[in-house]
């Protein structure tokens, strides 16, 4: 039976690509960061070798990511820097004294720091935007060198990206894509027991995403080993029902389920003690402009 040209890597990065024609907005080629302007190239490298010298750890996921694990390049203006909470004020107050904004956008979540002129800034994630997925020791230290923008740095595990966002299921965005590209590309390199270890009570996320790869790369179903679906099956039929009504929904898209918190009479898994949110870090994530 024929089959199309497996992933491959390219000379000079590393990185694998794909044989089969890129889907829309992403190519197999090319540089992430080529869209930038001379301005916003020059802040994020002027900015990186600022919090460099710091002695921060933190690594890089979003469009660099990708392109390193699955050979999809995404152009891209953002800039995303996954840190610990702990370290975010250090890396704010070192990008202040050269003149940048710090702003604590969501505090429950995300701050950014603005360029001293024009619009660019740089994201510093510490969590997911539902409460979910820190970052931790574990992640940094599983961290993998690569480049952005010319210049090394370190990008995020991929079992971390998957991870994250798994949960990404919102109406106007959904990460099941790249999640499947990063599996067919890297599954068999994956550390299987860490990513089910990252998905503790929250097991169905996961292997949905599994079978979604299956559906969608049914060539490439041994990249997932028979013992993770095993394993995931057994402790999704095992798990007890909650004692009250809560719909989980909000873990994943933060508006498409507020209708069962707000009319229905279930609780939002996003709060405590369910989740790990406050009502109020709740109520301004939802009120802000996404």
């Amino acid at each position: 039976m024929h089959r199309p040209a497996r992933f491959h890597s390219p000379s000079g990065n590393g990185a694998p690509t794909q044989g089969q024609p890129p889907g829309h907005g992403a190519t197999s080629g090319g540089d992430v960061s080529s869209v930038l302007d001379a301005r916003t190239r020059a802040f994020y490298l002027h900015a990186l070798d600022t919090i460099d010298r710091t002695g921060i750890r933190y690594c890089v996921a979003g469009a660099y990511a990708l392109a390193y694990y699955a050979g999809i390049v995404r152009h891209t203006k953002d800039l995303d820097l996954f840190l610990r909470r702990q370290d975010v004020p250090k890396a704010l107050e070192a990008l202040e004294a050269i003149g940048c904004r710090p702003e604590w956008t969501h505090p429950h979540w995300l701050a950014k720091a603005y360029a001293p002129d024009g619009d660019a800034f740089l994201d510093f994630i510490f969590r997911s935007a539902n409460g979910q997925c820190d970052v931790d020791d574990d992640w940094l230290d599983h961290a993998v060198p690569g480049e952005v923008i010319g210049r090394p740095a370190m990008l995020c595990p991929a079992e971390e990206i998957i991870w994250s966002k798994s949960f990404v299921m919102a109406r106007e965005r959904f990460d099941g894509a790249d999640i499947a590209h990063i599996i067919a590309a890297r599954g068999r390199e994956l550390n299987w027991e860490r990513l089910v270890r990252r998905f503790k009570g929250h097991e169905p996320v996961l292997l949905g995403h599994l079978y979604f790869f299956v559906y969608v790369f049914p060539t490439e179903r041994s990249n997932v080993p028979d013992w993770v679906f095993d394993d995931l099956t057994g402790k999704v039929r095992s798990a007890p029902e909650p004692a009250q009504p809560v719909a989980r929904g909000t873990m994943l898209s933060w508006d498409q389920y507020l209708v069962d918190v707000n009319e229905r009479g279930y609780a939002d898994a996003r709060v405590k003690p369910h989740g790990r949110l406050t009502p109020e870090e709740v109520e301004r994530w939802t009120r802000a402009e996404k």
